[in-house]
């Protein structure tokens, strides 16, 4: 503080032709002795002062720079700010002291507890440290961290605390032994300490007590250069701590200024308490004169005044580690640079009421605190210096790391820095290489009290646990989660799908009955080799069509059927294959119409050969006039037409469309056509069921009429089958679920489609082509009658 007030009063760009003056108190590490202290300059009942002969009134008090403490500032500023007193603290950290409504009038040089503390979470953030414990110091600066600390990790998830421990200000043995237990049986392996030396080093002899090992610390700005723990019993387990520490500095001419110090130089060394006298004799170990008896009895040397400061070993000529003596030079220019900022005020253009500006003689301190909160420098070592709205200061801390030497030695380096960017935020930067890690291997400890959940998994609290204990529950099916430490997993789009390990989405497998999976396969041929045979047997009649097997009971009906049964097993092909619109609007309707064509076909047969047998009795000659070709073709051709305006209401009123059932398998697209209508599905299979049963009635009624060669009896059994597959169809297609149903349906087509076939067809071929001498009109008829010329067209 002497030397920045000397520089400032040599400085003649700055406050030129005036002279600052300062009055230093000890408050004694008592709160008591430095109010005192402070209100006593601040009342200017303090120590009289030496004046110039043209001042010509008392010199008024600036500013007071400090308290270190923040305990003391809380109590001195809550005061000075009543009477708006400036007040720059240098060391006083306690976040309290940022409210402006309680300390209206308090400054300081140093970041916040608040700062350090998200500097302190931006080091967990980076190394993953999520489960942490917490020692604090029983006054402001540990309880107001405390609260701080637990705050914003509530706030940013970012972890927990494992314990947090009060630790006493005297040595009480019970007290530190329960604590250290509680270190010991944590799972926490990072301790943050926000207390003193003074009581590191009682918790920490006991930790050497009960040898914990493996902690990892993290050191607050109080102990972070702490030399008493820095000694061979406590390096071993302090060894790699990782301390916030105020910002270094570098103030040139110091070191000159201090050398420059000489007890006959001294303006006070006519007082008593003469703080240089009692630095001179205690670094060179001598006593001034008059000394004490006892010194001189015990060999002591008496100071002369004439001894070489710069050639004595002594830290107080270190100037490589400047922290708070940089904070104590920033807080004396920024009251230097406010009280130049006032005077340079042009008079008409001032701040206050009536653009008045404020005089060096009538000066008031609210005056001078206007331009207080208002400077910003930049000093020498490139900081710049400026104050936000709560009075504290552009926050920067650098981070320190405990590196322990092979000599069992210990230096503290610096690894890295915290600040705050107005764009970013907080901002660490780290030189992660060069941090001594105090673990075998050389590598950060985990610290966490469960492992992350991996993607695929999600969050599950434990009940009466911090949120930082939990368990990590796989994703259900159909759910994923892509992230560490989901706390939900989410489900897929609806045509997707979880993978296996639930950590991303695939497309659900389409399924359709293809061409080119087996059963496809195995239904395309059975379709097309009924196809086959069909064209065949047709191939066969129209070869044999003069013969009395082929022209017997109305070779074209037989002609017709086959035809219908070929269109049968070809519209079976409309099943297969992915469904398209075209392909499941003409499915039903080509099956409909095909098989109504088929069975209209055996009905007008049936009919005929009732016709014809009742023709052959007295006086049934009439009934075979309504049994031409004509009303045979006509009859077919009404039928069917029934059918086809069935289908046609169906596909217009609602029409059989592709779908995508997502309702049968969870991980799959079942491709299916969508009947639309049920009724008009119902109606379709109705028409063909009616069909059917009125020909196996009329066919069964006629399978004992005589004749070696009735059509009847086969008849009957070919309906018989068409009526058990299709009766069977119903229930199985039912409950087939997804591309089983299209197979099912196949099935049923086919089987029913073979059945007509070989009943009606099979005989005959064999008969044509096995046993010709059988194909002969006597064969055929069994009997001569001249009735039985009406069988033939």
């Amino acid at each position: 503080m002497a030397f920045a007030i000397d520089e400032i009063n040599r400085n003649s760009k700055l406050l030129p032709n005036v002279t600052l003056g300062y009055s230093i108190y000890d408050n004694c590490l008592t709160i008591g002795v430095g109010f005192r202290g402070a209100l006593s300059m601040a009342s200017g009942q303090g120590d009289q002062f030496l004046l110039d002969n043209n001042c010509t009134a008392p010199p008024p008090v600036l500013g007071i720079v400090g308290d270190s403490s923040s305990t003391h500032s809380i109590a001195i500023s809550a005061v000075l700010g009543l009477y708006r007193v400036p007040m720059v603290s240098y060391f006083a950290t306690c976040s309290c002291l940022s409210d402006r409504q309680r300390f209206p009038s308090f400054f300081r040089t140093i970041p916040s507890d608040a700062f350090q503390v998200r500097a302190m979470l931006q080091i967990l953030k980076r190394f993953g440290w999520t489960w942490v414990g917490l020692l604090i110091s029983d006054d402001d600066y540990g309880l107001h961290a405390a609260r701080s600390l637990q705050s914003d990790l509530a706030q940013s998830g970012g972890g927990c605390l494992a314990y947090l421990e009060v630790l006493p200000w005297s040595n009480d043995t019970a007290e530190l032994r329960r604590i250290v237990n509680v270190m010991k049986k944590s799972t926490a392996r990072v301790v943050i300490g926000f207390t003193h030396e003074s009581q590191m080093i009682n918790v920490m002899e006991e930790v050497v007590k009960q040898n914990v090992t493996g902690l990892q610390w993290i050191a607050s700005e109080a102990w972070t250069a702490a030399t008493g723990l820095q000694t061979p019993d406590l390096i071993p387990y302090l060894g790699g701590t990782l301390g916030i520490a105020i910002r270094r500095g570098e103030i040139p001419g110091l070191r000159d200024f201090l050398l420059r110090i000489h007890p006959d130089t001294d303006p006070y060394s006519n007082y008593k308490n003469n703080i240089v006298r009692q630095f001179w004799e205690y670094t060179f170990q001598c006593r001034f004169s008059p000394p004490p008896a006892e010194w001189l009895d015990t060999g002591g040397a008496l100071c002369t005044g004439q001894e070489d400061l710069e050639s004595l070993a002594t830290t107080f000529l270190d100037m490589s580690d400047l922290r708070p003596e940089y904070n104590v030079y920033k807080a004396v220019y920024a009251l230097a640079y406010a009280l130049d900022d006032m005077l340079q005020c042009v008079p008409g253009r001032g701040p206050f009421s009536g653009h008045s500006c404020a005089s060096l003689q009538k000066l008031q301190p609210w005056q001078l605190l206007y331009y207080l909160e208002r400077i910003s420098f930049t000093t020498a070592f490139g900081d710049q210096v400026s104050f936000d709205e709560n009075g504290d200061a552009l926050p920067i801390y650098d981070v320190m790391n405990w590196r322990w030497l092979p000599d069992g030695s210990t230096m503290v380096q610096n690894v890295g820095v915290v600040k705050k960017s107005a764009s970013t935020g907080e901002e660490l930067t780290l030189d992660e290489d060069r941090i001594f890690w105090n673990f075998e291997p050389k590598k950060p400890p985990q610290s966490v009290c469960s492992e992350s959940c991996p993607p695929g998994t999600r969050i599950a609290r434990r009940k009466g646990e911090p949120v930082c204990c939990f368990d990590c529950i796989p994703c259900s099916e159909g759910q994923i989660s892509n992230e560490t430490d989901s706390m939900e997993c989410i489900s897929c789009p609806e045509d997707f799908w979880s993978s296996p390990q639930r950590d991303h989405c695939i497309p659900k497998t389409i399924e359709f009955l293809s061409y080119h999976e087996p059963l496809g396969i195995c239904l395309t041929t059975a379709s097309l080799l009924g196809t086959l045979i069909c064209t065949i047997v047709l191939g066969v009649f129209i070869y044999h069509r003069s013969t009395p097997m082929v022209r017997a009971n109305n070779s074209e009906l037989s002609f017709q059927l086959l035809l219908s049964l070929k269109l049968c097993f070809l519209c079976s092909l409309l099943f297969i294959g992915h469904p398209r619109l075209w392909t499941c609007q003409l499915r039903h309707a080509a099956f409909g119409i095909s098989f109504v064509l088929c069975v209209s076909c055996i009905l007008v047969k049936t009919m005929v050969v009732l016709a014809v047998f009742k023709a052959s009795k007295p006086g049934g000659g009439a009934s075979l006039k309504w049994f031409g070709a004509v009303q045979q073709r006509g009859t077919v051709l009404v039928l069917t037409s029934i059918q086809a305006a069935i289908c046609t209401a169906w596909l217009v009123s609602s029409s059989p469309a592709p779908h995508k059932n997502t309702q049968y398998h969870s991980d799959k697209i079942v491709y299916e056509c969508a009947i639309g209508s049920t009724v008009g599905f119902a109606v379709l299979l109705g028409y063909i069921g009616f069909l059917a049963i009125v020909s196996f009635l009329l066919a069964f009624f006629a399978r004992k009429l005589p004749d070696n060669f009735n059509e009847a009896k086969l008849i009957t059994f070919s309906m018989l089958i068409f009526c058990a597959v299709w009766v069977a169809f119903i229930p199985a297609y039912i409950n087939s679920p997804g591309k089983y149903a299209d197979a099912v349906e196949v099935f049923a087509i086919l089987a029913s489609t073979f059945g007509l076939l070989v009943a009606l067809f099979g005989q005959k071929c064999y008969i044509i082509l096995l046993r010709p001498e059988r194909n002969t009109k006597k064969a055929v008829m069994g009997r001569s009658t001249s009735k039985k010329s009406t069988f033939y067209q």
